[in-house]
């Protein structure tokens, strides 16, 4: 199948105001009412036990979307999703605050739970985000590295089998 099925499309944004969740939430169901499930996401920027005085994000404009768009596209190929929204903050991000947002909404909950976790752990592996920590005090900084565990759990939506779909009907 090329692209989501007709009539499904999932709203990326990638920007650097801070997002409302509940509001996301409120607008991904709005009028729906064969949505029996949704489940979001929200990254919010830790303070690293009080070193980190902010996270910097770098993307590449229209890359970042594009990407986003095409994963999400996939997500909506995979999944029998009702809706789906994926918003990714850039710029300089204090600790507390929501770095990203990821909400589907399904049926049934399976495939709203699978789904989302699909998109998390695309944005923290393969997403052309770059991340720079900026430490208190010092005024040190350094480039997020990548984690295996991030790779190992992207990896499993690879393997053969579709054992990440739901059971057709599953509630």
């Amino acid at each position: 199948m090329d692209g989501p099925p007709a009539g499904r499309a999932a709203r990326v944004r990638v920007e650097a105001a801070r997002f409302d969740a509940a509001a996301e939430t409120a607008r991904l169901t709005q009028g729906r009412v064969d949505v029996g499930a949704v489940v979001t996401f929200t990254g919010l920027c830790r303070d690293e036990d009080g070193s980190l005085a902010a996270l910097e994000i770098e993307h590449y404009p229209g890359m970042a979307e594009a990407e986003i768009g095409r994963v999400a596209a996939k997500a909506l190929e995979r999944w029998p999703l009702q809706g789906l929204v994926v918003i990714h903050r850039f710029g300089v991000i204090a600790p507390g605050e929501p770095i990203v947002f990821v909400g589907a909404a399904s049926r049934h909950r399976a495939a709203a739970f699978a789904a989302a976790e699909f998109l998390m752990d695309f944005l923290k592996t393969s997403a052309p985000f770059w991340k720079k920590q900026r430490f208190a005090g010092a005024g040190d900084a350094s480039w997020v590295e990548a984690k295996a565990e991030d790779d190992d759990a992207a990896a499993r939506w690879d393997q053969a089998g579709g054992a990440d779909r739901p059971p057709q009907g599953s509630a």
